[in-house]
């Protein structure tokens, strides 16, 4: 399944149900996730102990991470694919993206498994093709979290502002939540249509909450000022 402009994609061409047409910013060529091509990879912070190709367990392998069954959609697709996609609609890289659901997944009452991921990240992720070190999964872990609170903080301001419309933010809101659902579904998370509309019901309910506090702060500011 893949992003196509005007709407999403499976990878046998039947179109994805839309939960309401909506026209798009971005309309420029959406590159496809599941290719195979014979591109080389490289992440920047593999573990300098080696490296595995991750086409057949190896011995000693977790039974969980043997089981794990994120990012199958993907089988095909190399790193350098998914960071271009990702790098053209979001903040983060393919690096980013894959820990962090990482890091979700294998966390226990104690904290996250770091080393169990960065030791098995070619088994957990197709796209992944070093191990890491458990350095390196944190320090991929917080580059994360970083961009996302500052991500939020950029787009908290610019529907506070009165910057944009009511009609602009609901696109904006739109688009994000399309974008984010494909890579909810890439990981292997099957949404409803009844899943996919209780969301957009909730975020948009959010954003009328926060344009409505805006204009009323925005009120007190000027009454203030008179």
């Amino acid at each position: 399944m893949a992003y196509h402009g005007s709407g999403f994609k499976y990878d046998d061409g039947r179109r994805k149900t839309a939960v309401r047409p909506r026209r798009h910013a971005f309309q420029r060529r959406e590159p496809t996730l599941g290719m195979d091509e014979d591109s080389d990879v490289g992440d920047g912070a593999p573990d300098a102990g080696g490296a595995g190709s991750g086409d057949d367990p190896e011995p000693g392998v977790p039974e969980d991470v043997r089981s794990y069954e994120r990012f199958t959609k993907i089988d095909g697709a190399r790193y350098d694919r998914a960071n271009e996609f990702l790098r053209e609609r979001t903040y983060i890289t393919a690096r980013e993206w894959a820990i962090a659901r990482l890091c979700a997944d294998f966390r226990t009452e104690t904290g996250v498994e770091m080393t169990k991921i960065g030791e098995n990240l070619p088994e957990l992720v197709p796209f992944m093709e070093d191990t890491y070190t458990p350095q390196a999964v944190n320090q991929a872990r917080a580059a994360f979290e970083e961009k996302v609170r500052t991500a939020g903080a950029t787009f908290l301001y610019g529907a506070m502002c009165d910057f944009f419309t009511a009609e602009e933010l609901d696109d904006i809101m739109y688009e994000a939540t399309e974008v984010a659902k494909f890579l909810l579904e890439v990981e292997g998370v099957d949404l409803s249509v009844e899943e996919e509309l209780e969301a957009e019901e909730r975020i948009s309910s959010v954003m009328r909450e926060v344009r409505e506090a805006s204009a009323e702060l925005r009120r007190e500011e000027l009454a203030e000022g008179d």
